[in-house]
Order: C-alpha cells, then structure tokens, then sequence
C-alpha cells in the first residue's frame, strides 16, 4: 500500500516490531537474572525510573538557585556595585547571549559526541565554574569579572537543561513524561523560590561580619554549595544510566542515523511554531521576574522584601502544581489545548497586574499555573515532532532560540524602565505583547495539526491507535 500524499506528523512513541519484542525481551531476561524482579535494583522497575527521577530534578536545583541570585538581591547589587537598571539586565542577558549559539551545538554535542552522561558532567562542571567566578568578582568589586563568570555560567546551565530534557525523555518516553517535565520543572522552580527566600536574610546575616561588595560575594560563594550538590547528582544519575544501558540492552539509535547539526533544516513546521512559543512566552515571565521587585515596589508600595515574596510566588506555584499538571496532561493529552490556555490566562494575570488594584497575589497566582501548565504540555512536543536521535539537537536549538529572546528582550525590558520615569504600563504592554505572538503561534499549530491529521492535541488512547496505524501503513 503506497503512503498518503499528505504525511502525517511523525509520532516518536516507542513502538517495536512485534519479532523484535520477543528478541529484546529474551535479551533483557539474560542480563536480569542475577536483579530482584522489581524494586529500585532492578532498571526496568518503576521505582528505579523514580529514583533516576529524583536525580534528574535536582540536576537544575543549583543551575536555578543561582540563576536568580540578582533578582533576589536587585537593590543590593544597584547599591553596593552602582549599577543602573541597564547594567543589571546585562547579569541576565550576558547569561543568554552565549547560548544563541552554544546551546544548540551543546545538545548537537549530547547526540554525536559526548552522549548524556558525559555531557551532562561537563556542562555541570562549567556552569560550577562560571558561579565561583561571578562570586569572585563580586568579592573583589570587579564588574567585568561578574559578567564574565555569568557569560560561563549560562553556556553550562542551558546546555545542562537540554541534557535533562534529553534523560527525562530517555527514561520516560510513552510512560510519565508529560508528569515529568512538570516535576522537573516543579524541583527547579522550587530551587529559585527558596533563593528568593533565602538570599536576602543571608545577605543580612554575612553583612555583620563583611561589607559593600565583600558581603555581596561572599553570599554569591554560599550560593555555589548548591551547584556542589547538583554536580554530585549528576554524577550518580551518570552512573545509574551507565548500569541501565548495560543491563536493558539500550539503543535509542536502532537504525544507527548520524545526526548532523544541518538536521535542524529538515525539522517539520509544528517544530519551528513551537520554538517561537518558547521565546514569545518565555520573555514574558523571566525578564518581568528579574525586574518584579521594583515593580511591586512602585506600583504597589511594598518594602524590598515583601516584593520578595511577591515576585517568587510564580515559581512557588510553579513548583507545587507542575508535577499535578503533568499527572492530567498525562491522562487527557490535548497537548495544544492546554498551551493556549496557558498563554491566555498568562496574558490576563499581567492584565489583572497593570490595570487593577487588585492584590498581585492574585495575578502572581494565577501566572504561576499558567506557567506550569505551559511547560508541563509544551516541552513534551518537541519529543513527538523529532525522532529521539535528533532529540539533543532540538531541545538545543529550542534552548538557543529562547536565549535569543531573553537576551534581546531583557535588555530592551531594561532601557523600558530607565526611560520609563517608573511608570511599569509600557513595560507590561511590552510583555504582553509578546504573549499575544505566543497565542498566535498556537492557533497556527493547532491548525497545521488538524490539517494533516497529526497528534500533538490527541488523547493518550488516540494517540496509540495513531501509531498502530502508522506502523501498520509501514509494514504494508
């Protein structure tokens, strides 16, 4: 039977020749006989999936924590480095420049060269070097010495996030996935709640002992433990996919495809719309976070740290609900649904924040599920469109794209606000604006979806029926 002229989106759930199954089955018994049958020893079990889990969603603790430390600590940086608001968006935007680039051949690295393992400690180790860097730099007041410990510190942690993004689906694809992107996300968020929790009490506390500058870095230095922490996470998640690699008898790669970095002109539409909600949607929640504590400040009169507390509630929420929104997308699918509702909701919580005085905790709240939801449906579509060799390059590409934006866009956010005379509007209308590209790029995905009777907004059992008609076709 000859193909449809009009190709279906490729679904890249595991599906096996029904010979191979007894092959591989026969195979995977062999090597298993000396394991527990079930239990965390045994890599085919659901509590060892878990454990690799745990490991997996403490890689970006660090990797957040320290991210945010400027945000934290906003008035501190301005006042003991004598930055204006433009020199400190250029502490987020040095971190995204490197990595329009390098983090799209970082995850090309992770498919060809250096695997998972190996890639995910060597971005760990130069994310961990980049930190002590910028916590130098602050120690001996020297500003160039910061931007260049936070330009090395975001070459490691965007290319560590596609490594994570590269095990989760390794680990998980056809199972938990969508519930996984949300823990992840849930753990690493949680990591930039407890920095903005933390880090000014901390300040607090090493300014009776150092002053200026010299207490800044010597907090940044604190910070770093929990990169320490991360590194060691990334070396026993290592080990433990090493150890399921032998014993499954794991290939990812059957047909043995080389991936080329030129694999990214091959990639379908559905890829590139997604790409565009990553930067359009992103740009509205990271740069508003990095500058929220003025914001509140201003417009809603709150002390430094009430504005805290304010600003860290999106990741809060993100990091309690993302594991629930995950569960549901698991079992209802609809993957395109729930990102435009996200999207949606996004741009009425900065509406609720800019024109009404209504407390912000309300529109915090609500961009904090909006954004859970978002990243718990949205990520996982990359792992339908792609095949799985090709799964490093594309996450990369995505990460590279988003950096693009955040670079460009916290800079622009940056000049809004110094020229703005404290008036926020424009700098959420900004925002806004961009959330309203990301709504537009939905439609058209769902669009292209239905047009060519494609997956990405089927149920899970649709989703399955799709794929043995896929492989049926292709044994006809």
């Amino acid at each position: 039977m000859a193909r449809e002229d009009e190709e279906r989106i490729v679904d890249n759930e595991e599906v096996s020749h029904p010979t191979d199954v007894d092959e591989v089955a026969g195979g995977r018994q062999d090597n298993e006989l000396s394991l527990p049958s079930g239990g965390c020893c045994n890599p085919a079990s659901r509590g060892h999936r878990f454990l690799a889990l745990v490991f997996m969603c403490l890689l970006g603790f660090g990797s957040y924590f320290c991210y945010d430390n400027p945000g934290a600590l906003q008035n501190v940086f301005k006042r003991d480095l004598n930055l204006t608001s433009t020199q400190f968006t250029l502490i987020y935007s040095i971190y995204s420049w490197p990595n329009v680039v390098l983090c799209f051949v970082g995850g090309f690295l992770i498919d060809r060269l250096f695997g998972i393992r190996l890639g995910t400690i060597i971005y760990m180790l130069v994310l961990l070097v980049g930190q002590l860097i910028f916590a130098c730099g602050g120690i001996l007041d020297a500003f160039w010495m910061m931007i260049l410990g936070r330009f090395i510190f975001g070459i490691g942690a965007e290319s560590l996030a596609v490594a994570q993004n590269s095990y989760a689906v390794l680990w998980f694809k056809g199972k938990e996935l969508n519930m996984v992107f949300g823990l992840q996300l849930s753990v690493a968020r949680f990591g930039s709640t407890v920095n903005f929790w933390v880090m000014q009490p901390i300040y607090d506390y090493v300014s009776n002992f150092y002053k200026g500058h010299r207490a800044l870095g010597v907090v940044l230095l604190l910070a770093t433990c929990t990169c320490v922490m991360s590194m060691i996470c990334a070396l026993i998640l290592g080990w433990m996919d090493k150890r399921a690699e032998r014993i499954l008898q794991r290939n990812t790669n059957p047909a043995g495809q080389i991936p080329k970095l030129t694999d990214v002109f091959t990639f379908k539409p559905p890829f590139w719309l997604v790409s565009i909600i990553c930067v359009a949607y992103y740009v509205a929640i990271f740069p508003f976070i990095a500058l929220g504590q003025n914001f509140f400040v201003d417009r809603f009169g709150y002390t430094p740290a009430q504005a805290n507390t304010v600003d860290s509630l999106v990741y809060l929420i993100a990091a309690a609900s993302s594991p629930f929104f995950g569960l549901i997308i698991d079992k209802v699918g609809k993957n395109v649904t729930w990102v435009f509702t996200a999207t949606l909701t996004t741009i009425g919580a900065h509406a609720l924040l800019t024109f009404t005085q209504l407390t912000p905790y309300v529109g915090m709240s609500i961009m904090g599920l909006s954004y859970s939801m978002l990243a718990a449906s949205l990520w996982p579509l990359v792992a339908l469109i792609i095949p799985e060799y090709q799964l490093g390059t594309a996450y990369g590409f995505c990460q590279s794209i988003q950096n693009l934006g955040l670079a460009v866009i916290t800079i622009l956010a940056g000049i809004i606000v110094d020229h703005s005379g404290g008036e926020h509007m424009w700098l959420q209308l900004f925002f806004m604006g961009w959330l309203t590209i990301a709504l537009i790029a939905t439609g058209v995905i769902w669009a292209y979806n239905n047009k060519h009777r494609g997956n990405l907004n089927m149920t899970p059992a649709q989703r399955a029926q799709f794929v043995s008609a896929e492989l049926y076709q292709h044994f006809e």
